[in-house]
């Protein structure tokens, strides 16, 4: 029977040779960027376990945003893409095991690559790469943050947080949940759950679960 890693415990690559990420994409593995994973232990009293997407995002988010000379170059892109000078920064993935959720980040901070169907960004490309460690170390530390106020005071000043840091409502969006047309429509903030609300052509409102989402 394999180990039970605690919560806290992380796992930094130098590189990676299968990663992936979400609807399983490829993920780039260049030298120089973070690429890590860590387990979160769920608690009966915890908030619902799919709103650690947006704990993690946040995670990530103030972790990068003091290392920028210019913090308005950062957003959030539901439900936990980062995005630097408009290129896709970071991936997060989570996936859940029993009492366990797998958690796991890559980050460009040295290199980025080329997508095919969007734009990539690097921190390189407007300030000095931090030294992987360092990085990892602030990560972690930001996580648990996190993670103790997601638990102590819930859902709610999560939400309102990872709004002051995203996207403006009125942003077109596409979102795509496989084959077939996406839907599009404009940002009007998420739900209480953390789901995002996407405002039709046709005024209604129509809330976003799970999906591909793209500007503009």
């Amino acid at each position: 029977m394999g180990e039970r890693l605690p919560e806290g415990y992380w796992l930094v690559a130098d590189r990676q040779t299968a990663g992936r990420g979400r609807q399983g994409r490829e993920w780039f593995d260049g030298r120089g960027n973070f690429m890590g994973s860590t387990v979160i232990r769920l608690g009966e009293c915890d908030p619902p376990a799919h709103s650690l997407t947006l704990v993690a995002a946040m995670a990530l988010y103030e972790t990068i945003l003091p290392l920028l000379s210019d913090p308005s170059l950062l957003m959030l892109k539901w439900p936990n893409d980062l995005l630097l000078a408009g290129g896709k920064l970071s991936g997060i993935l989570l996936e859940r095991e029993g009492d366990a959720v797998i958690l796991g980040i890559g980050v460009n901070l040295a290199a980025a690559p080329d997508l095919p169907d969007r734009p990539s960004s690097a921190l390189s490309e407007h300030v000095p790469a931090p030294v992987r460690g360092a990085f990892a170390a602030a990560l972690a530390a930001s996580l648990a943050g996190e993670l103790h106020r997601w638990r102590e005071f819930g859902l709610e000043p999560m939400v309102r947080r990872w709004l002051v840091a995203a996207h403006p409502e009125g942003t077109v969006l596409s979102v795509s949940d496989g084959p077939g047309e996406p839907l599009t429509g404009k940002f009007a903030g998420l739900e209480n759950d953390g789901s995002l609300k996407l405002r039709l052509a046709d005024g209604s409102t129509r809330a976003i679960h799970a999906g591909d989402v793209m500007l503009g």
